[in-house]
């Protein structure tokens, strides 16, 4: 019998059962994320089913993310009932301002490799760049955590996805991921794991895996994840809330379609609206005007992400006249670190707009909303129409790079001639 992939074996692991791609599965949940778009509705759910907890409260943690702050009445008693149920129940929870609950599930050490962590939204599958097996759920099947501390899953079948070479300048992880959603298409990777790989993972940090885990969804898949190696182990030494055991794919692991991408062969991309996998390279989008540039979210609102943007920005001169350049950290963590390192203060010099960490601009609940007629170039992953609450609007998606290319020049341009 063949060997079992990454995917396989934490399922195996978690399930206790010798699981393979098709098998379904009732699996052990280690944690789970729910957020005020879901947890309302997972309550009620709840409150039909049973009314008693039956898991552990401290393996479930809310965020309260996606309207940040609340923008009506109506939301903020949805954020309040969240309040009252984690108290009641014990449940630890992150209140407005602490930013995107996947990035906090992941700076709090609650994805660890070898584990299996579910969130109630489909961007869960970050956590996959930390060698766990990741997946969004619904509001019921979180009710269903609640009660049971169980979930049940069809095991995936996994693509390998082979990474080689390097990168060139002003080339990043989001050129990466938009080049395989281009070659998969939005739905190539349906109930399938994308499992990363291969001598590139030297040269990628744990922030660049992220962004490839987080728009794995995008492609359909599952989960995305990665093995894990020193990198990982780094990132986790000061974070991980318990202990792990990294996973590794068999050699002979069964995988249903192999991908081998050369990094060093990649131009900078942009998916056009209002397609995920309307990719093309960046010289083909040269010259279209932009009137928002979006920088934050689960995707890019990483320390590196402004790091890369605000080395274009400075670079060009900063943005040009009639471009809103706003920035969303990700977390309170990401904040409070670009405010020490002086990037945040550059970005206010550049008349950037700051927003609270979270959700709500880049899905349209709150914050910055496009006006009608406007195009936004965003380091976000989805641009469907409707997309930041104004279905009027254009969402271009790009690296943090390219869209500080086009705050600079008004315009869609390539990174690697306004960055010199």
């Amino acid at each position: 019998m063949a060997g079992k992939t990454i995917s396989e074996k934490i399922l195996s692991e978690k399930s206790g059962q010798d699981a393979r791609a098709g098998d379904v599965v009732v699996c052990h949940v280690d944690y789970a994320l729910g957020t005020d778009g879901s947890v309302p509705m997972a309550i009620d759910y709840f409150e039909a089913i049973g009314r008693k907890l039956g898991c552990d409260p401290q393996r479930i943690v809310f965020a309260m993310d996606h309207y940040a702050p609340a923008p009506n009445q109506k939301t903020a008693q949805l954020q309040q009932r969240m309040r009252d149920f984690a108290l009641a129940h014990g449940i630890p929870l992150w209140e407005v301002g602490e930013g995107i609950g996947h990035q906090l599930v992941v700076e709090s050490g609650r994805a660890l490799p070898g584990g299996l962590v579910v969130g109630a939204d489909s961007h869960a599958v970050t956590y996959g760049a930390l060698n766990t097996f990741a997946t969004g759920i619904g509001s019921s099947d979180l009710a269903a955590i609640l009660v049971s501390g169980r979930i049940w899953l069809r095991v995936p079948e996994s693509i390998q996805v082979t990474l080689t070479g390097r990168l060139p300048k002003d080339v990043y992880p989001k050129d990466v991921a938009l080049t395989l959603a281009k070659e998969l298409g939005a739905d190539g990777a349906t109930y399938q794991a994308l499992e990363f790989g291969g001598p590139a993972l030297a040269f990628l940090d744990l922030e660049d895996r992220l962004v490839l885990s987080n728009l794995a969804v995008e492609m359909g898949a599952k989960n995305g994840i990665f093995p894990a190696d020193d990198h990982t182990l780094s990132y986790l030494k000061d974070r991980a809330k318990g202990p792990f055991q990294p996973v590794a794919p068999d050699k002979d692991a069964n995988y249903i379609r192999k991908i081998t991408l050369a990094l060093e062969s990649l131009a900078p991309q942009v998916a056009l609206p209002h397609q995920i996998d309307k990719v093309v390279p960046i010289r083909d989008a040269l010259g279209i005007p932009v009137q928002m540039v979006y920088l934050g979210t689960c995707t890019g609102g990483r320390v590196r992400a402004f790091h890369q943007a605000l080395a274009v920005l400075k670079s060009g001169g900063g943005p040009a006249q009639g471009v809103q350049v706003v920035v969303t950290p990700a977390s309170r963590e990401v904040l409070e670190t670009l405010t020490g390192d002086g990037s945040l203060a550059q970005f206010i010099g550049m008349g950037a707009v700051i927003v609270t960490p979270g959700c709500g601009s880049c899905c349209g609940t709150c914050g910055a909303i496009p006006a009608d007629g406007v195009n936004v170039i965003s380091t976000a992953n989805r641009n469907y129409k409707g997309r930041m609450g104004n279905s009027s609007a254009a969402i271009y998606l790009a690296s943090p790079a390219s869209c500080a290319a086009a705050a600079v020049c008004g315009k869609i341009a390539d990174p690697r001639e306004v960055h010199a």
